[in-house]
């Protein structure tokens, strides 16, 4: 991937997430933006997970606002509008870590040339969509077959619709950092 984040913007994004996720349970207004070294325009997805679990994950494949205000939005969205999952309460706080990813531009990608642990993947087919990042099949153990059969998942699709011609599969690398 062509980009990366300074260990010091990494460290204030995430300090950003965190403190946007708490102004929102305390009713405060937003807090200031950091400043930050990059200059970087790109999707983001800010995963929240509490005890190991995920807890709230949302992102955007791309974005043209500056960095610090897609991990803003994202980061609140990941804490009270994951559907999956009820909005964050203020006892949990403290106790879920985040998460931000960093997205590559999506580009056409084949079968064959995903690579478990370097490519996330994006499925749309039958106007349905599913993404899973990067980091996901590492975790789960999964080999590319099992990969491209859970984002169909994912997408509410058959787990064999990356095999049809009908399907568009895209990929993009990430760039990962979190809470220590």
């Amino acid at each position: 991937m062509d980009f990366s984040v300074s260990l010091d913007d990494q460290t204030k994004l995430l300090k950003y997430a965190r403190d946007v996720i708490h102004a929102s349970l305390y009713h405060q207004g937003r807090p200031e933006a950091p400043a930050l070294s990059t200059i970087l325009h790109c999707g983001a997805f800010v995963t929240l997970s509490e005890g190991g679990s995920l807890r709230g994950c949302i992102g955007r494949m791309q974005s043209n606002d500056p960095l610090v205000a897609t991990v803003s939005e994202m980061a609140h969205a990941a804490a009270f509008e994951d559907p999956r999952f009820p909005p964050l309460k203020k006892e949990e706080l403290d106790l879920v870590d985040i998460e931000i990813t960093l997205l590559s531009p999506l580009h056409p990608i084949a079968p064959d040339e995903v690579v478990v642990g370097k490519h996330g993947l994006l499925i749309s087919a039958r106007g349905r969509s599913g993404v899973l990042l990067p980091q996901v099949p590492v975790e789960y153990g999964w080999d590319r077959e099992t990969f491209l059969e859970q984002v169909c998942r994912k997408a509410g699709l058959p787990s064999d619709t990356w095999k049809s011609s009908q399907a568009q599969l895209y990929g993009f690398e990430g760039f990962v950092f979190s809470e220590p």
